[in-house]
């Protein structure tokens, strides 16, 4: 690898430890939680998520997306805002710290738009994992990319592939995430245990048999207790310090990583929930066999490729993005868990853009690492008081988020102005 294709490469990861830092360090370099932060940002300068892991079904029904609305998001790994195309909105505006999953995501849009078919669009995003997928994107998707993206995915890593390889080698397996469940695997192999035996599974009732006798007892272990209940072990799931103490709600964090993984092996039947083969098959299902994303069912993908063009993605932070917009502008709100990661000033800068920003009628969805809502006490009434909140809808939505992962959802929705 020669100077200029290392400077390219490390290019996303700066401007992403810039913004990032920005957003979570709030302590001292020289103190403990100082330097969990700076770990954290420097885990976090780099693909992350190569799939969200926010349930678009649930975002959808408390969205109510309507024709015509302006949708904003948190882009993560792009499958909500590619999914959110099926309600028809007349934009979406997805923003993330990360430089590379704004990479990320606008390949997942060039796919889309330029791949000659279903067949090839599934190959490349879907399974992930074939050959053939880097002619693909040297044939069809490069040239159609703007200078920055094409730029880091034809970047090298240190093994000397470029990145656009790693969708033929199982692009899922990659990022922060995917090398945090390729562990919680080899833990489990190291104990005599393999998580894939949970996909055999033919009902509710099996997979909670399964799991009971093969998975439940890995918490058990003494150092698997002691890797869970350090800070930086869940660097991996993409949960900064400021978001580990919501998180634990003061218990040891092995209980909560237990209690959240049992939900998800057991809560919901495996054969709708896609996000249950991440985690078990680190990857989808094969051969379009399982449960997927709605923008990868092929009953939608000619709706949702007509609309791919109406996604902008910007590499800024929320809140720079909503000081740029006119008033009144935006109709959905989609913050993810970010909130979790600001202190209360900074809460109160994005809730008076959102509030200034937000249309009659405005609806605003957020998850928690913790079940209840954050902002009661910690943004002004005057700010609040213009916003109802939805709480009994709210709690069945969080039981119905295959993702399983979140303690609280929440849906906010502006009230009619005097």
């Amino acid at each position: 690898m020669n100077p200029a294709e290392i400077d390219a490469a490390e290019l996303p990861r700066r401007k992403s430890s810039t913004l990032v830092g920005a957003a979570v360090q709030q302590n001292s370099l020289f103190s403990i939680a100082g330097l969990n932060e700076r770990a954290f940002t420097f885990a976090f300068s780099s693909l992350v998520y190569p799939q969200i892991w926010e349930d678009p079904v649930v975002d959808l029904e408390a969205l109510r997306i309507e024709s015509g609305h302006r949708v904003i998001t948190i882009a993560s790994g792009g499958c909500n805002a590619l999914s959110y195309l099926v309600a028809d909105p007349a934009e979406i505006i997805a923003v993330d710290l990360n430089a590379s999953h704004a990479a990320l995501n606008r390949l997942k849009n060039a796919a889309l738009r330029h791949l000659p078919d279903y067949d090839s669009f599934y190959a490349f995003l879907g399974a992930a994992d074939k050959k053939s997928n880097v002619e693909l994107f040297d044939t069809h998707i490069s040239d159609r990319l703007d200078d920055a993206t094409r730029t880091f995915w034809n970047s090298r890593d240190v093994t000397g592939r470029r990145n656009v390889e790693r969708f033929a080698r199982g692009f899922y397996r990659y990022g922060l995430l995917g090398r945090f469940i390729a562990a919680g695997h080899f833990a489990a192999k190291l104990y005599g245990r393999d998580p894939r035996i949970m996909l055999k599974a033919t009902s509710l009732e099996e997979q909670r048999e399964i799991y009971a006798r093969e998975l439940k007892p890995l918490f058990e272990k003494r150092a698997v207790r002691a890797i869970l209940n350090l800070r930086s072990s869940l660097f991996g799931l993409g949960i900064p310090p400021a978001q580990y103490d919501a998180l634990s709600g003061g218990r040891p964090m092995h209980e909560v990583v237990e209690e959240r993984l049992a939900r998800l092996a057991c809560g919901f039947d495996l054969k709708d929930n896609y996000f249950a083969w991440q985690a078990f098959n680190r990857g989808y299902a094969p051969d379009e066999k399982g449960p997927l994303p709605i923008y990868l069912q092929p009953e939608n993908y000619e709706a949702i490729r007509a609309r791919a063009s109406r996604i902008q993605m910007r590499n800024i932070s929320y809140t720079e993005q909503l000081r740029a917009l006119p008033a009144q502008h935006l109709d959905r709100y989609v913050l993810l868990d970010a909130q979790d990661w600001m202190n209360d000033a900074v809460l109160t800068e994005l809730w008076t853009e959102i509030t200034r920003t937000a249309r009659p009628g405005a609806r605003v969805i957020f998850r928690t690492a913790g079940e209840e809502s954050i902002l009661p006490g910690r943004i002004p009434d005057t700010i609040l008081n213009q916003w109802t909140y939805e709480d009994e809808a709210s709690r069945a939505w969080v039981a119905r988020d295959r993702s399983a992962i979140y303690g609280g959802f929440h849906l906010y929705v502006m009230k009619d102005k005097a």
